[in-house]
C-alpha cells in the first residue's frame, strides 16, 4: 500500500509529521494532490483550544488547490491531471439534510466539514474527496492558486455571514473582528448592496484590506465599545444587519444585539471555542421578543459556490488574493505557516503554501 506524509495534530496541544497510507479512491471519489494549502485559525483551535475534541495522527488542514491524481469508476467531470479547487465542506449530496437545503449538516451537525475533523485533511502529499463531480471545480483561467484557495474557505465563510445577514439594498452593516473571514464579510456585504459598512478592528494590515473591500467606517474597539461608536456615529439608530467574524464571548454578542436595529439580523461566522455558552443580553435583546434575529452557519461547499465565487473574483467584483500576506514554499513550511498564524497573527492575515509534491 502507497504512503503519503502529512502534518498532523497528533494528540491535543502537539503537533508533528506521519505517514499514513494513501487512501482508497470509491467509484465517486477522488485523490488529489494538494498544490497550495492555508493554514486557518480552526486548526489553531483544533490543536490548542480542543474545540472539537481530541483527536489522534489527524492530518491537519481544510483550504486546499490540487491536482487530481485518480477518480473513481463512476466520476465523469474529472480526470488525473485536471487542476481543481477543493472546498474545505464536501458534503454528502445524496442525504436527507442536502435534499432540505442545508448540506453543511449532512449525516451529523457539521457533517460537510470533513477534512480535519472526521478524517485526514489536505496538510500532506495526498489525500481524499469524496463525491467528486458534487464537490470539485476546474481553477479557472485568469484566476491564480493563490486566489482560488482563498475560496475554498474564508470568501465562502465570510460571504455566508453577509449573506445569512438579511442586508438590504443600501442598508447599514456592521462587522466586528476583520481577519480574514470578517474581510471576505465586508466583501460580501458591498457585493450584496450594502450602503455604510462599519468594520470593527484595529490591525493595520487589515485596515488597509477593509477599505478595499469596501468599508466605509473604521470601529476601533480600544477606543470603547464597539455599541456605543456604532450608536454614537449613526444617531442612534444602529445598523441593519451586523455579521459577527471574531471577538469573544464576554462581550461581543452583547455588542451585536445593542448595535442592531428592531428587524435586524445578527449573522454569526465565528468559530466559538473556549466556553460552554454565549451570552446573549436579555434586556437588549428584548427580553427574546425585540425582532433581532440571530442566524448562523456552517460556510457551504460544493461545486456550484465555488464556481460563483471564482466568477465573483473573475469579473472584479472583489480580488480574493487581497487576503494573502505571506507565501511559504515547499511541504516542510506548512509549520512554519501554521505557527505563524498561531504566535504572531497580528502580523498578517492569511499565509498560503505553495507546494511542490512529487
Amino acid at each position: 500500500m502507497a504512503t503519503f506524509k502529512g502534518f498532523a495534530m497528533k494528540r491535543l496541544n502537539e503537533i508533528g509529521w506521519v505517514e499514513k497510507e494513501v487512501p482508497e479512491c470509491g467509484p465517486y471519489d477522488a485523490i488529489v494532490k494538494p498544490t497550495c494549502v492555508s493554514p486557518c485559525t480552526s486548526d489553531i483551535h483544533t490543536v490548542w483550544e480542543g474545540a472539537i475534541g481530541d483527536r489522534r495522527d489527524m492530518v491537519l488542514g481544510h483550504e486546499a488547490v490540487g491536482e487530481v491524481v485518480e477518480v473513481g469508476s463512476h466520476v465523469t467531470k474529472f480526470k488525473p491531471g485536471d487542476r481543481v479547487i477543493v472546498p474545505a465542506i464536501t458534503p454528502d449530496w445524496d442525504d436527507e439534510a442536502a435534499q432540505r437545503g442545508f448540506p453543511s449538516q449532512t449525516t451529523e451537525p457539521l457533517g460537510g466539514w470533513k477534512f480535519s475533523n472526521f478524517k485526514d485533511g489536505v496538510f500532506g502529499e495526498r489525500f481524499h474527496v469524496n463525491m467528486a463531480d458534487a464537490n470539485l471545480t476546474f481553477i479557472p483561467d485568469g484566476l491564480s492558486e493563490e486566489g482560488a484557495v482563498m475560496l475554498t474557505d474564508m470568501w465562502s465563510t465570510g460571504m455566508m455571514g453577509s449573506e445569512n445577514a438579511d442586508i438590504p439594498l443600501g442598508g447599514s452593516v456592521l462587522v466586528i473582528g476583520i481577519g480574514a473571514v470578517g474581510l471576505s464579510a465586508i466583501a460580501g456585504a458591498k457585493c450584496l448592496g450594502a450602503g455604510r459598512l462599519f468594520a470593527a478592528g484595529t490591525r493595520p494590515i487589515s485596515v488597509e484590506v477593509a477599505k478595499k473591500y469596501g468599508a466605509t467606517d473604521i470601529i476601533n474597539y480600544k477606543n470603547g465599545a464597539i455599541d456605543e461608536q456604532v450608536r454614537d456615529l449613526t444617531d442612534g439608530a444602529g445598523v441593519d444587519s451586523v455579521v459577527i467574524a471574531g471577538g469573544n464571548l464576554e462581550n461581543t454578542w452583547a455588542e451585536a444585539i445593542k448595535s442592531a436595529k428592531a428587524g435586524g439580523t445578527v449573522s454569526n461566522v465565528n468559530y466559538l471555542s473556549g466556553a460552554d455558552n454565549v451570552l446573549i443580553p436579555r434586556v437588549e435583546w428584548g427580553c427574546g421578543m425585540s425582532n433581532i434575529n440571530i442566524k448562523n452557519g456552517l460556510c457551504p461547499g460544493g461545486a456550484v459556490r465555488m464556481e460563483r465565487l471564482a466568477d465573483l473574483a473573475l469579473c472584479g467584483r472583489q480580488d480574493p488574493e487581497l487576503l494573502v500576506t505571506h507565501k511559504f514554499k515547499g511541504l516542510e513550511k506548512i509549520e512554519d505557516a501554521l505557527l505563524l498564524m498561531k504566535e504572531k497573527p497580528k502580523d498578517l492575515i492569511k499565509p498560503v503554501v505553495m507546494l511542490d509534491v512529487d
